[in-house]
């Protein structure tokens, strides 16, 4: 064990399951202490109960949970260090012809406009530091934040919106002389929970898995350890003159068609 985060606080959001709950898991192992978020309270006090990380319900829209959030941290670590912004969704979603506009507002809430206001909340928290250490704040995106989903409109629009809201953030804070960084990933496809069960539901799951792993030149699904570990890698304070990157995690995904 390393532990390159030892003694910093981090602030995760969609804490309770898929990446998010790795991340939870892998930011302790470095030493960091952990509070983090989600809608899923069960899932989040047992993820409490085994980790020793600190348990916050909230849905990164609510915007007047915030405030409740904001003084969670301070009462119960005194300051804030990391933040991975990772909350998201593209439930209801569809193509630009099909979707309903209360859908495309909903995924807006969360995927973007709950991303801002944790940028937001983290950084009014990184600038109370006692030591004015900075911070670094990891906004979780997609490759299709890149490479658009023709049936996912609502979600590829605003994961690419994300990269704009990282830099933008980055270059003022670098402007302000605050010492907080902020960056996006853009994973692939990643063996979560959720393309775990789409496998294993699917008619054909070896066919389906082959699918998969075929959008990948390297051959294979990402794991939820690399996205990790990347993470901590941002987190650390060894990546400390990268700021306002988009980093692609996707196994050359974005570089090229396999076999062409």
């Amino acid at each position: 064990m390393t532990e390159r985060l030892q003694g910093k606080v981090a602030l995760i959001t969609g804490g309770t399951n898929g990446i998010g709950k790795a991340a939870v898991h892998g930011l302790i192992k470095e030493g960091a202490q952990v509070i983090f978020t989600g809608n899923n309270s069960a899932a989040g006090n047992d993820i409490a109960q085994e980790t020793g990380a600190h348990f916050i319900q909230h849905a990164v829209q609510d915007v007047q949970g915030w405030s409740e959030v904001k003084q969670a941290v301070r009462d119960h670590a005194g300051r804030l260090d990391i933040t991975f912004s990772n909350a998201g969704t593209n439930t209801g979603d569809s193509d630009i012809e099909s979707v309903e506009v209360e859908a495309w507002k909903n995924l807006v809430d969360i995927n973007l406009t709950g991303m801002m206001l944790a940028i937001k909340a983290s950084i009014e928290l990184m600038k109370e530091n006692p030591d004015h250490s900075g911070g670094s704040i990891i906004l979780n995106s997609s490759i299709n934040g890149i490479l658009a989903l023709a049936g996912d409109v609502t979600y590829s629009t605003t994961k690419g919106a994300l990269r704009l809201l990282a830099k933008s953030t980055a270059v003022h804070l670098a402007k302000t002389k605050t010492g907080i960084r902020c960056n996006s990933i853009h994973p692939g496809v990643i063996e979560t929970p959720l393309i775990q069960g789409a496998i294993s539901g699917a008619p054909d799951p070896e066919a389906a898995r082959g699918m998969l792993e075929g959008i990948a030149p390297v051959g294979r699904l990402g794991s939820m350890d690399e996205i990790v570990a990347l993470l901590i890698y941002l987190a650390s304070d060894d990546a400390r003159f990268v700021t306002g990157s988009e980093i692609v995690i996707d196994g050359g995904s974005t570089a090229g068609l396999p076999g062409v």
